[in-house]
């Protein structure tokens, strides 16, 4: 690469508002994508812009560089899916909880994988991650639990309402290690009924469904 090249990668970019909302929800989707697919390493400038029929430059003026692309896609996509779900009971909140995570476990999971290894070795990527995959939805189950703890539900002193996220949030991400498959819908319902629900001293039945 040429000091030209080096210094066009890491040079300061001069942003400019050029691309409209819509075009940048398209561009994010391309770049996660192509992660996905194939991986943060494999991920290119050159790639996503011809993925999404962009100029390359227009890449670089906007977002920089590879990281600060991915970070914005994944800032930029961000659901929140979870934190609208109020059945009225803290089982049927989590049966709900459930069905939301398992049906976007298909996408989330492999962009989780694809993006984990490169994240440990580049701090701003891994506080996106966190700050746009993970800690919305720890935070959004931890807010069901404590609802169901005010509404009686749940003693308060329950041990199990402080790892109901980790319960969820880690099956669907070791689902894939241990036995090839996505933490799919049915999985994830399964397994509140079977694990989480019991812990908390609840039962299928009280979610009303």
């Amino acid at each position: 690469m040429s000091s030209q090249e080096t210094e066009h990668e890491h040079a300061p970019a001069q942003r400019r508002s050029k691309i409209t909302p819509e075009r940048a929800q398209e561009l994010y989707t391309a770049v996660l994508d192509m992660l996905r697919e194939s991986g943060y390493e494999s991920l290119t400038m050159e790639g996503v812009a011809a993925r999404s029929r962009c100029g390359k430059s227009t890449l670089y003026r906007q977002w920089g560089s590879k990281p600060e692309l991915v970070v914005a896609a994944l800032h930029g996509t961000r659901r929140g899916t979870l934190r609208k779900i109020d059945t009225g009971s803290l089982a049927g909140d989590l049966l709900e909880a459930a069905r939301a995570i398992g049906e976007g476990s298909g996408r989330d999971t492999p962009l989780m994988l694809a993006l984990s290894h490169a994240a440990l070795h580049n701090p701003d990527l891994l506080c996106a991650l966190r700050e746009s995959l993970i800690l919305p939805e720890q935070a959004a189950i931890d807010a069901l639990v404590r609802r169901g703890v005010e509404r009686g539900e749940v003693a308060a002193d329950n041990p199990a309402t402080k790892f109901v996220s980790a319960q969820l949030l880690g099956v669907m991400r070791a689902r894939p290690m241990l036995q090839g498959a996505h933490a799919d819908e049915t999985f994830l319902v399964r397994f509140v009924e079977g694990a989480v629900l019991p812990a908390l001293g609840l039962n299928a039945w009280a979610s009303g469904s």
